[in-house]
């Protein structure tokens, strides 16, 4: 597939998804997340040789929010009845970030300068976020009359709380990188020209694990939600799966051999 919106490559099991629409901050429009959708599904894939995503922006910010210029209000489009802002979530926006969700490899996103509205919730979908030092978070939707969406009032208030939640949607104010991991609401955050580095060695790090690690990720994002009891039950049945892969075979013999494991990722 063709992309235009975005930018890929693939190396030694990492896979670097690069959002390209600089001149609008990487706005993410329908055509940019299609494209993105299309490339994570293809890297999903047991045959593509990857075991890590990695999501970034290119130029001065990671992705500005969903792309307004074609929204336009009822009045000047001649509409008798006001645009449901809400029918792109639904089809779009809220099935895309339900994949990242379920998503069966760990994903890095890095951070380069703004991540707002739909780009914040793109960034914190992450299993490990890394922001330069120059990133920031917004939730500018209090400036349009519109609402936080793409799952942030679900992230949001189970990674900071409902008084901070409360805050930077109400208030709508940047939230630098700096005092994000302060928070806890990312992993890391390193000097700009780290970024990239150090976002790699990361993924390099998940990308020689075993098969375990999109097992593990899954847990963690249904442990959310999930009652005492049904998260035991569910680490159980997924020790299961765990224990019936080449990975943890390995890694058992590697342990009793007392060397390092060699994970395949199957």
């Amino acid at each position: 597939m063709a992309y235009h919106k975005i930018k890929t490559s693939q190396e030694n099991g990492v896979a670097v998804v690069t959002l390209s629409d600089p001149a609008t901050l990487n706005a993410a429009g329908l055509d940019l997340i299609g494209e993105l959708d299309a490339a994570m599904q293809a890297y999903a894939a047991p045959d593509s040789g990857v075991r890590c995503v990695v999501i970034t922006g290119e130029g001065r910010g990671f992705c500005s929010g969903a792309n307004l210029s074609g929204r336009g209000s009822s009045e000047s489009s001649g509409e008798a009845e006001p645009r449901d802002a809400g029918a792109a979530l639904e089809t779009v926006y809220n099935p895309f970030v339900s994949r990242m969700r379920d998503y069966p490899l760990p994903i890095v996103t890095a951070v380069n300068g703004a991540a707002a509205g739909i780009g914040c919730s793109i960034a914190l979908m992450g299993d490990i976020v890394v922001a330069g030092e120059s990133g920031y978070f917004l939730q500018a939707f209090r400036r349009i009359g519109l609402v936080p969406d793409g799952g942030a009032t679900y992230l949001l208030s189970r990674l900071v709380g409902k008084a901070r939640t409360m805050e930077l949607t109400l208030l709508g104010e940047k939230l630098p990188a700096r005092t994000a991991v302060e928070w806890g609401l990312i992993n890391r955050c390193v000097p700009d020209a780290e970024l990239m580095p150090t976002a790699m060695e990361l993924a390099h790090a998940l990308a020689t694990g075993p098969k375990a690690l999109g097992y593990i990720r899954k847990l963690v994002w249904d442990g959310l939600d999930a009652a005492w009891d049904e998260q035991l039950k569910a680490e159980r049945i997924v020790q299961r799966e765990a224990g019936r892969t080449d990975d943890s075979r390995e890694g058992v013999l590697a342990f009793l051999q007392k060397r390092p494991a060699q994970f395949t990722g199957r």
